[in-house]
């Protein structure tokens, strides 16, 4: 193994063995893909191994394999990373056939490992086309890359992204919460969908690009979900602000009696947006406090005292305040305690996840059409997706989803009572 191969311990190798080819070999090039630009002086060395491999030493008469001979050298080029490199091959030729007989070494370094997932990296984080010829790795050799040939890279790689996650198979997850919201690219909303599972981790299911009002589009959206492996049937919260069709479309799709959280944060806001600038602090911090309380007798308690001193200076904050006021209670209503309500009593799980989109698609001053929306958005959720918490007061979702059968049993019998 050349010298410089051991300059590095301990890095990470990925690719398995490809092709047949021994697994050394693979481990190698591996290793080499990571240490640019030392690489480009091992594999001149892994080379020259591989034509001594099949033609024997130089000048070593009597020990060659027959009819095969050195044969010059030729211009070609190599793939370190991401990176394209100018290099002079060795070549062997076979006599008999008068074939060239390819080198293992040089034949894997001409795939590309993972060229359009490293583009897709740098173009996500902050590196635009544009600056990719002068932020390339320094190895002189490098060849620049053309602006166009990083869009094309980059629009293969996120559209890889954008499949994978709109055909995500969900029948191996178990799910005790699905959070709805939506994020805005310029004028249009794509409305996102969080799972939470029994387990508390966050898993990223889809988007639909939408208004929130649009019911026959939101409803399409949840049954695809369904027919994707998404179950209601073992316990199911939704938790949504309070945008009529997304409502609509929830309803249609799991069901009156599934039991829909609505954002307190999203009502709160609703409600002071109506008093002057001047009170709104005061009015935030009242509504606060009522969700606060511990007990769903007396958070209502508390919200019909502050709806009781809203009527008498604004009646339009007052009807904002009671529309859907029930649903903003519901994990009062099925005792989830505080620290599990706080993560479920508001959208702000989604929020948060938006910011980071954020962060990697902010940098994108015009876009273009809606198949670009759609695959900077899966990029950057699946890009995010692994480093997501689990949710604060996780312990406590088997209770939730023991409370969700308990009240999903209710209106069945309630159901039949009726009938």
């Amino acid at each position: 193994m050349p010298t410089v191969l051991r300059v590095r311990k301990g890095v990470k190798v990925e690719d398995g063995n490809r092709a047949g080819l021994p697994e050394d070999l693979n481990v190698r090039v591996a290793l080499i893909q990571a240490l640019i630009p030392l690489g480009m002086e091992a594999v001149v060395e892994l080379l020259q191994q591989d034509v001594q491999t099949l033609v024997g030493p130089r000048y070593a008469r009597g020990q060659r394999p027959l009819g095969l001979h050195r044969w010059t050298r030729q211009a070609g080029s190599i793939y370190l990373a991401d990176q394209k490199l100018r290099l002079r091959r060795p070549r062997v030729r076979n006599r008999h056939t008068r074939q060239e007989v390819p080198l293992q070494t040089y034949a894997l370094l001409q795939q590309p490992r993972a060229t359009d997932e490293g583009v897709l990296r740098r173009i996500l984080h902050g590196l635009s086309c544009r600056e990719y010829r002068a932020c390339a790795e320094a190895v002189p050799e490098a060849f620049g890359l053309s602006a166009s040939t990083m869009s094309r890279r980059y629009i293969r790689a996120s559209a890889r992204k954008l499949q994978a996650l709109q055909e995500r198979r969900l029948a191996s997850y178990e799910f005790v919460a699905l959070v709805l919201d939506g994020k805005t690219f310029q004028d249009d909303t794509l409305v996102v969908a969080l799972g939470v599972t029994v387990q508390g981790d966050k898993v990223l299911l889809g988007f639909v690009e939408t208004g929130t009002e649009n019911e026959t589009a939101c409803a399409e959206f949840l049954q695809g979900l369904i027919e994707r492996g998404l179950r209601s049937q073992d316990g199911l919260l939704i938790v949504m602000d309070g945008g009529k069709g997304l409502r609509a479309g929830a309803r249609r799709v799991f069901g009156a009696d599934t039991p829909v959280q609505r954002c307190q944060w999203h009502k709160r806001e609703n409600v002071v947006a109506y008093v002057p600038k001047a009170q709104q602090a005061l009015w935030r911090g009242k509504l606060q406090q009522a969700y606060g309380q511990p007990t769903y007798a007396e958070a209502k308690a508390a919200l019909e005292d502050v709806r009781r001193a809203l009527k008498r200076i604004n009646e339009s904050a007052v009807r904002s305040l009671d529309e859907g006021l029930e649903e903003t209670l519901t994990l009062h209503r099925l005792g989830v305690g505080p620290a599990l309500r706080r993560s479920l009593a508001t959208t702000n799980g989604l929020e948060s996840i938006f910011a980071l989109v954020e962060q990697r698609t902010g940098k994108v001053d015009r876009w273009q059409n809606s198949n670009q929306k759609q695959r900077w958005l899966a990029t950057a959720l699946l890009d995010i997706e692994p480093r997501l918490r689990r949710l604060q007061g996780y312990r406590a979702l088997p209770q939730l989803r023991e409370a969700l059968q308990e009240e999903r049993r209710r209106t069945k019998t309630s159901a039949k009572s009726a009938a």
